[in-house]
């Protein structure tokens, strides 16, 4: 389209989609963790988990007990009898083994998916950088390395269809990228020079129409694919802080329950009811939380994992944990809370002026005007019937900058037809010695206050009118800070607009509080401010201005767009650079930490089942009086003991898949949910295992155990 034509226009809408994900197929994951099952046997990773790692000890005695049931002593028990609970202690070993095998499985076939943008990709290194040689493409001090070669500081050209090959800032020509290898999304993006987020470039991606030259900003290890790939395989994983204290309780019940089963020693002695080592060790490992010591790494795994199947890469557990716990959502409005594009929805004219008027000369200055704004203005006068309007030849285009705060155009007829900020509108104005226009501040202000932008419409020194923009909210965001707010998340939102325009947009969105007129430094005071509240502080960005205030978040969520100090400032970055998604990266870390508390209270109430199975069994002969205890009627000690073993052993693999998935989230209080969370894992970690071990005791019976 010609810049000085309005024959045909169409305002630019933006439709995201979310990129499919890839990865191995099923069969190969399962393949995967079938073989976890046994390398993970292996005690110096096994002892990582406590837990399990007790079981593998006990597992270790009694298949020492199999050819010889009195090894550890005299005892009546049958050869069978320490085989089976040989068999179950292994099988639960395996089990455990299988769902922290799995959830690894899944991450590394994401990180497969990544590291074929991280094939071997030769690079045109230019040794000696000359910008007028390079751009007649006459560059003599050329030579092809392999990307494996380069480091930081160096300069290559890449040409159309050619990969780039690490990470790097434009520092010349102008192209269409293809970023689909790391966002899944299909239109290219424009790098240019000059742009704080233009100019950065992802290693891995594709050129796919001109040329540009790079300077790479990474050594070979420390691009971004290259993180990715280690962090999504789980390489450098680690146990966040919340993980280390679960292991650590789980530790100290594991190391009770152990005293307590010595203890039974003694008292089985005392009460002339002899325990074997077989039983004693198949009671501890029934009374010890194998459950969720089982799935806690499967649990963090997964969690992770989600995170990344979104589309966002969390740099490390603790991100996606500090994301449960977050207590303020920082957000910026464009983009974020509203859909960033502001768009003209209304010619207003001043006294002495027709909408017609205010229309064909907004129309004149924005016909060279690229932006939406200026796209959108032209839109609209086309409405009114101005089809056919056309700038004369000779008409200078003058684009916005942020110093005069206005574009327009220069007519060859001496007309200066410029639109800008009001204030900036009204300096212009009085410099000239015109008088400023009562009724022009009165628009502006009743624009404002509708949540809108007003742009001043000028003419040399005479206003002509406003043009009404409107930054539309997005829909169902009033809903979703409904919902944070019934989690006990407070939002704020921040924006440079006016406090009149700021106010409007705040209450229509829902928002907690806002910052009008706000800078980056204003961010950063605002987060520090509500973390020496005690409160964990989450927040959005994406240029170089925002990597302090991403830095200084708990939770800081780049744009996989923004720059390169943007995504290393940030612990999280988003590969469709959605602003709006920090809001769903919440609600993953809360359903992370709600399933590992799930299925934490899920295995301790499991003891209380096992412990009334179990001990009367045990007990029932020397004591009578434990007969009203033994509520199951499992009848032998074998039966009861091989019943919970088998339980406990079954119930592993019937809980990968919500350990995996996650519990489902639903926003509610803190009070709401730990009542939902004792009802149903506690009330159930109750009750299924009188169900289940009952239920087992019977078809051993059928086999006569």
């Amino acid at each position: 389209m010609s810049t000085n034509s309005i024959e045909s226009f169409t305002v630019p809408r933006s439709d995201r989609k979310h990129p499919p994900q890839g990865g191995r197929p099923e069969n190969r994951i399962l393949q995967q963790a079938f073989v976890a099952m046994f390398t993970k046997l292996d005690p110096r990773l096994m002892v990582k988990n406590p837990v399990m790692f007790v079981v593998e000890i006990g597992f270790v005695l009694t298949f020492a007990m199999c050819f010889n049931p009195q090894l550890y002593g005299v005892t009546s028990i049958s050869q069978g009898y320490v085989i089976g609970v040989t068999a179950i202690l292994f099988i639960t070993l395996l089990f455990a083994n299988f769902a922290e095998g799995y959830a690894e499985g899944r991450g590394k076939a994401q990180a497969d998916t990544l590291r074929k943008t991280r094939s071997s990709t030769q690079a045109r290194l230019i040794s000696n950088y000359n910008s007028a040689a390079n751009s007649s493409g006459d560059m003599k001090d050329e030579k092809w390395v392999s990307a494996s070669d380069l480091r930081a500081g160096n300069i290559v050209r890449v040409e159309a269809d050619e990969v780039i090959p690490s990470d790097g800032e434009v520092v010349d020509g102008i192209a269409s990228v293809d970023e689909s290898s790391i966002t899944g999304e299909s239109a290219p993006v424009i790098k240019e020079p000059g742009s704080d987020i233009a100019s950065s470039v992802t290693g891995g991606t594709k050129v796919r129409s001109d040329w540009l030259v790079i300077r790479i900003t990474t050594n070979p290890g420390e691009s971004f694919l290259d993180k990715m790939v280690a962090l999504v395989e789980g390489a450098k994983r680690q146990k966040t802080p919340n993980e280390i204290a679960l292991s650590v309780l789980l530790a100290a019940l594991t190391l009770v329950f152990l005293m307590v089963c010595v203890t039974l020693i003694f008292y089985g002695s005392y009460s002339k009811a002899a325990i074997d080592i077989a039983t004693l060790i198949a009671l501890l490992v029934c009374l010890i939380p194998t459950t969720i010591g089982a799935l806690l790494s499967a649990i963090g795994i997964a969690g992770m994992d989600r995170v990344s199947r979104f589309n966002v890469i969390a740099m490390s557990g603790k991100a996606v944990e500090a994301s449960g716990d977050v207590g303020v959502l920082i957000l910026d409005k464009t983009g974020t809370i509203t859909l960033g594009n502001r768009l003209a929805c209304a010619f207003l004219p001043v006294k002495g002026k027709t909408e017609l008027d205010v229309a064909e000369a907004a129309a004149r200055s924005s016909l060279g005007d690229t932006t939406p704004e200026g796209k959108s203005i032209v839109e609209l006068a086309k409405k009114l019937n101005l089809q056919k309007l056309e700038n004369p030849e000779g008409t200078q285009f003058i684009e916005f900058s942020a110093e005069t705060r206005s574009s327009g155009v220069d007519l060859p007829d001496g007309r200066q037809l410029r639109k800008g900020a009001m204030d900036a509108m009204k300096r212009r104005i009085v410099e000239q010695g015109a008088q400023w226009p009562v009724q022009a501040q009165e628009l502006a202000e009743v624009v404002a206050r509708q949540g809108g932008t007003p742009l001043v419409l000028v003419s040399n020194q005479e206003v002509y009118g406003v043009i009404h923009l409107k930054d539309i909210v997005k829909s169902g965001m009033r809903e979703r800070f409904e919902q944070m707010r019934t989690m006990g998340i407070k939002t704020v939102m921040c924006t440079g607009d006016n406090p009149i325009t700021a106010e409007v947009i705040a209450q229509e969105a829902g928002v907690d509080d806002f910052v009008a007129e706000a800078k980056p430094e204003d961010k950063i005071a605002l987060i520090k401010k509500y973390q020496a509240e005690g409160l964990l502080v989450a927040m959005t960005g994406d240029g170089t201005n925002d990597a302090p205030a991403l830095a200084q978040a708990d939770v800081g969520l780049a744009m996989n767009s923004g720059t390169q100090a943007a995504k290393e400032a940030a612990n999280m970055i988003d590969l469709d650079s959605d602003p709006s998604k920090l809001i769903d990266v919440v609600s993953i870390g809360k359903q992370l930490l709600i399933t590992r508390g799930a299925l934490t209270t899920f295995s301790v109430a499991n003891d209380i089942a096992k412990y009334f199975a179990i001990i009367p069994a045990i007990f029932l002969v020397s004591i009578p009086a434990l007969k009203a205890f033994d509520v199951m009627n499992l009848g032998s000690p074998e039966n009861a003991i091989l019943s919970a073993l088998i339980f406990n052993a079954i119930i592993i693999p019937i809980l990968i898949p919500l350990a995996l998935r996650g519990v489902r989230f639903k926003p509610m209080s803190a009070n709401q949910l730990l009542q939902r969370n004792m009802l149903i894992y506690g009330l159930g970690g109750i009750i299924a295992p009188f169900i289940g071990i009952k239920a087992i005791s019977l078809v051993l019976n059928i086999f006569g155990l």
